[in-house]
């Protein structure tokens, strides 16, 4: 017994650990990739929840024009294109779903008020999709009777170089403290979305 409850101990005491290297790197993790610039401008889609809770901005440089990265944004969605992120993780939630490895066309028409699903059985509930405008721009978020109390934006600014700085923020006026547990590990896909995303637009034009 003295010993189980030794490594029950340990285990307790790395499990804490962790949490608290987690937490301590949620300012990091809320502007991963972005510049201070980035950070400070604004984007369609702020006026929709003009005072969140948790802000972050996160981006990443893609080396292809917004025409070749945006329909790989359309076609998100469990029923659709998939996350593009981590399917180990999302089966072990219960969440399985397929990436796309092609744009689809059938998956194109993507229109405001459309349904973009988390997972297949739609809980979470998916996002709705409030703002588009093609090739810069596509924002869905959640809302009651015309609230919203979330945004994701995702947004595509062409650079000189032919580039694109991808940039995608979140903007969540929730309370409850397990909209704050849930951050690290919703960092950890989204970050696997955006890279999944750039590798994709980048193998379509053969970079």
């Amino acid at each position: 017994m003295k010993k189980f409850l030794k490594i029950f101990g340990i285990l307790a005491g790395i499990g804490l650990l962790v949490l608290i290297v987690m937490f301590a790197l949620l300012p990091w993790m809320d502007r991963w990739g972005a510049t201070d610039d980035e950070i400070a401008a604004s984007f369609a889609g702020d006026e929709l929840v003009p005072s969140p809770r948790i802000v972050y901005t996160r981006a990443i440089t893609i080396h292809a024009p917004p025409e070749d990265i945006y329909p790989w944004i359309v076609q998100l969605g469990a029923d659709k294109g998939g996350m593009y992120s981590y399917t180990w993780i999302e089966a072990l939630l219960q969440c399985s779903q397929v990436n796309a490895d092609r744009i689809h066309d059938e998956w194109q028409g993507l229109n405001v008020g459309d349904k973009v699903l988390m997972c297949k059985n739609n809980m979470p509930p998916g996002y709705e999709v409030a703002v588009i405008e093609p090739n810069r721009t596509i924002v869905m978020g959640h809302h009651t009777d015309g609230v919203w109390s979330d945004v994701w934006q995702f947004i595509l600014a062409p650079q000189s170089d032919g580039s694109t700085r991808f940039i995608l923020r979140s903007r969540d006026a929730k309370e409850g403290w397990m909209w704050d547990v849930i951050r690290p590990g919703e960092f950890i896909m989204v970050r696997g979305m955006m890279l999944g995303i750039k590798e994709r637009a980048e193998e379509s034009i053969g970079r």
